[in-house]
């Protein structure tokens, strides 16, 4: 950003708040101002939360927002609505879907939760059975999700569904905006292997959602998703860390107080993690400048991969390097956050966590076909499925 631009946004946020006192505002009312004043998302257009400038303002604006002890929107209880559902509005959306639904997803009056995978389509999404069918203005949906975060505390979801079974599994998906408290719409708990209930399964049955939250074409579902498929990937894999922030720092802090467990071998295997981390938070940090010039590309699922395996390995090593501690659990009630929190547990809720970062936001299996056939250009797999309508495959 030139050196003008800088003092211009600096004088905007100054002004900002001299008329929005942070310490005497309510907290949602100071977050509704500065998504009007463009300062929630300075890249997205004017009257949508931002100013048309570039990504990369956005630093300097929180920054002079924190300092000055302005309260934020809580982004660890609205990680879908911010990371993957206001990109995908943005970009394909209406004019009257972006004002009505991006203001409330800012302020967090508008919780958000996804609805993709089924028991029978989770690395293949395509193959999804969940249908919709048109009635006049209306969509009748009917079918079931799994592995929804955050559904009991939602207010909306994203929703890919099937609306033409005649065609190929991914030429027959629209998207759609599905209202949480609409009757039909049934969220039960999943328990896990940690004790919580983090993810949901979502029955859906009947549920009428019109035709205005359609979000794109119908048919474009596939197109649609994969759009924040790739945003939500790289909000996981390309999440601002300080050196040593997440699972590195809280290995190498018991690493340092700790030193009676200290072994030659244990150190070799810390220091080649603490060096795979460095360079993942560097990585990450140049595909945030990446986006600053465009939209979200495969490199995200590359980051993705690379933020699970080092997460798994760095978990595994805190328990050996624990020893008889690191066996303890402190709690296995069945609880049901309204968030995900890795550093905030012992080791062990850490160990067991951790090994679903290799199936939540794209299987590393996947991810590995995505990162080999469309960022390295190698040969694709055989897909004997692909030209064969989705009603004839078999199930």
């Amino acid at each position: 950003m030139a050196d003008q631009e800088l003092e211009k946004l600096t004088a905007r946020v100054a002004e900002f708040l001299a008329g929005n006192d942070p310490r005497a505002l309510d907290r949602r009312e100071f977050l509704r101002a500065r998504f009007d004043a463009g300062l929630a998302w300075v890249h997205f257009p004017e009257g949508l939360g931002g100013l048309g400038l570039a990504r990369e303002s956005q630093t300097h604006v929180d920054a002079l927002l924190a300092e000055a002890g302005a309260p934020g929107n809580e982004p660890e209880r609205n990680t879908i609505g911010l990371g993957m559902a206001a990109p995908t509005i943005l970009q394909f959306g209406t004019a009257e879907q972006q004002q009505r639904f991006l203001r409330p997803l800012f302020t967090g009056e508008e919780v958000w939760c996804q609805l993709f995978s089924e028991p029978g389509a989770g690395s293949d999404l395509a193959g999804l059975a969940t249908r919709a069918v048109r009635e006049g203005d209306t969509w009748v949906v009917n079918g079931q999700k799994v592995w929804t975060s955050g559904a009991q505390t939602s207010q909306w979801a994203i929703l890919v569904a099937r609306t033409n079974p005649e065609v190929t599994k991914h030429a027959g998906l629209t998207y759609f905006l599905c209202d949480m408290s609409d009757p039909g719409v049934e969220v039960r708990p999943l328990r896990q292997i940690t004790g919580e209930a983090e993810f949901n399964e979502v029955f859906l049955t009947d549920v009428r959602i019109p035709d205005a939250h359609r979000i794109g074409a119908e048919g474009q579902g596939w197109q649609v998703a994969n759009a924040t498929l790739m945003n939500e990937r790289v909000t996981i894999g390309a999440l601002q860390r300080p050196r040593e922030g997440g699972m590195v720092g809280v290995v190498a802090g018991t690493w340092r107080r700790r030193p009676e467990l200290r072994t030659p071998e244990l150190h070799t295997r810390l220091l080649r993690l603490w060096v795979e981390a460095e360079a993942a938070r560097i990585a990450a940090t140049r595909l945030r400048q990446k986006l600053a010039a465009g939209q979200p590309g495969h490199e995200g699922s590359a980051m993705k991969l690379g933020f699970s395996s080092l997460a798994q390995r760095l978990s595994g090593l805190e328990l050996e390097l624990l020893g008889a501690d690191g066996l303890r659990y402190a709690d296995w009630t069945m609880r049901v956050p309204d968030r995900s929190d890795m550093t905030g547990h012992d080791a062990g809720y850490r160990y067991l966590r951790a090994k679903g970062l290799s199936i939540e936001g794209g299987t590393s299996e996947v991810l590995r076909n995505i990162v080999a056939e469309r960022v390295l250009g190698l040969p694709p797999e055989p897909r004997v499925d692909k030209d064969v309508p989705w009603k004839d495959l078999p199930r």
